[in-house]
């Protein structure tokens, strides 16, 4: 959530970031770690932060913080940019570098504060709203890597989930889950407050929309964000009423699963996750190897 002074600022840092250097200075995850392995995928993190934004837009709270605290409305290209970078320096991201970055989002997040239509009082580094912000962040990356590129096992889905709690205690998440049992129960304790929202269809719309993608991969673009919905929970895609407009037929959900899996096994060298395996003297296909 942020400012336009801010957002203006982290435009101009946005292309200034070097996950190279210093060298050898280890993230805030090690890099055996479940996490870096997810993360390297350009699908599935896609496909799972749209997942994760569905899911913060249904709490009234994190919804009026977002929506109307941020540029997602007026700058959809940019705030998708500076939220994936983010996300990047957060896992791959030298420790000190990582630190001071949550640090500055951690004060942005302190200036920001309203009520909702409904009269609830927010402010952005409000525990529980934090809390859900991880836990839905952690669920949408989880849940696209394991529907669209590979299963993970139990072990290391609750390991997804100890790792984040990492980086979590840093922005203030300390009661995010660690593990799917508490992400579940989370989950279920937060259904009565979510709700339905014609805010949540214009994301969607933004999200089908704004030129992501080159023109010629538009109709892929759409394609990823049918399946951002179609991987939520049913309880939440009847609750948030998301209907059959969303639904990915058969050969649609192949299709996506096949682009999943090939970007798995694609090293893309100027990616974030490439550029911090050499800061730390690792092969670049480190992350790429059978496992």
């Amino acid at each position: 959530m942020e400012s336009a002074q801010q957002s203006r600022n982290a435009r101009e840092n946005t292309g200034r970031f070097d996950f190279r250097h210093p060298q050898g200075e280890e993230a805030l995850l090690p890099a055996d770690s479940v996490t870096w392995r997810i993360f390297k995928n350009p699908v599935s993190m896609f496909v799972g932060g749209i997942t994760a934004v569905i899911l913060e837009l249904a709490e009234p709270r994190v919804r009026d913080g977002v929506w109307n605290n941020t540029s997602f409305r007026t700058d959809p290209m940019g705030r998708l940019r500076r939220t994936g970078l983010a996300a990047m320096v957060t896992v791959y991201g030298p420790r000190s570098k990582a630190a001071s970055m949550i640090a500055g989002i951690r004060g942005m997040h302190g200036r920001v504060s309203g009520v909702t239509e409904c009269g609830l009082a927010y402010n952005a580094n409000d525990e529980e709203l934090l809390n859900w912000v991880q836990a839905t962040a952690s669920f949408g990356f989880l849940e696209a890597y394991c529907q669209l590129v590979k299963p993970l096992s139990a072990a290391e889905k609750d390991s997804v989930y100890r790792e984040g709690a990492i980086a979590a205690n840093l922005y203030g998440a300390v009661g995010a889950p660690d593990s799917v049992a508490s992400q579940q129960a989370l989950f279920e304790k937060m259904r009565p407050q979510l709700q339905a929202t014609a805010i949540i269809g214009e994301f969607l719309e933004l999200m089908l929309h704004t030129p992501v993608f080159p023109l010629l991969l538009r109709p892929y673009q759409r394609l990823l964000v049918r399946a951002a919905v179609d991987i939520l929970p049913d309880w939440a895609k009847q609750s948030l009423e998301l209907g059959p407009r969303w639904q990915l037929k058969g050969w649609e959900r192949s299709l996506a699963s096949l682009s999943g899996r090939l970007a798995d096994g694609f090293v893309v060298k100027s990616s974030p996750a490439v550029h911090a395996c050499r800061r730390l003297g690792l092969p670049e296909n480190y992350l790429y190897r059978s496992i």
